[in-house]
């Protein structure tokens, strides 16, 4: 029996995402399945009957939750820079001044979730590089979610300078995008590009030490020269 959530609808009908649980199920597989596909055969060579047949749906079924092959690549590539914005300065716990390890080893372990998430990630991560360069829509939203985590960074920056545990003289703006880029680039030249051979750990290692050193982090604000 065909469940009515997984049939097509003529153009200018189709609903606004899955109305049932099953149907929520079906989008998911077929995102899963696109992503595997563009991971293997790249954004052009990528076919919906290729996508349809390995979420095992009829191709009506798939124009039921997308319109093309470009709105499912864009979800797809949304839902990975989702995954990976969130390991921010914020969520490593830089801020949390009651915790009981050192700000460089909270920073380690949230760089340390990022290069994973990215590296298990890093074919699929190829192909959003890739398309992003020519396609307005995916370039808009990745830096949409940019803006976002660079905010975020700037903010925790301001706070960190505010509390005396980070260098003053710097600029929040800059130092954030500067090290975003560096920490963005630095995966992509490692796990897409292949042009980094490195332990885990080490990389892990240098770049935590790298933006511990720029933004001059310090568990505690220096104390107060003594009066005379």
């Amino acid at each position: 029996m065909t469940d009515p959530s997984d049939t097509a609808f003529p153009d200018g009908e189709r609903p606004v995402g899955p109305r049932s649980p099953k149907g929520a199920r079906t989008r998911s597989r077929l995102l899963e399945a696109a992503k595997e596909v563009f991971e293997e055969n790249g954004f052009l060579d990528a076919r919906i009957s290729d996508i349809s047949e390995r979420a095992r749906l009829s191709h009506g079924s798939f124009y039921h939750y997308f319109e093309s092959k470009e709105e499912i690549f864009r979800e797809v590539a949304k839902g990975r820079e989702n995954q990976l914005s969130t390991h921010s300065i914020i969520d490593s716990g830089l801020l949390d001044g009651s915790a009981r390890t050192t700000m460089q080893q909270r920073l380690a372990e949230s760089n340390r979730r990022y290069l994973a998430d990215y590296r298990d990630e890093a074919g699929i991560m190829g192909v959003i590089e890739q398309v992003s360069r020519y396609d307005d829509e995916v370039r808009k939203a990745r830096l949409a979610q940019q803006e976002s985590y660079l905010k975020q960074t700037e903010e925790a920056i301001r706070r960190l300078q505010r509390q005396g545990r980070a260098d003053p003289d710097l600029d929040p703006v800059m130092a954030a995008s500067a090290l975003t880029a560096m920490v963005s680039r630095f995966a992509e030249m490692w796990f897409v590009q292949d042009q980094l051979d490195l332990d885990f750990e080490a990389g892990v290692d240098q770049l935590t030490r790298l933006c511990v050193n720029a933004l001059q982090l310090r568990d505690r604000a220096p104390s107060p020269p003594p009066r005379k």
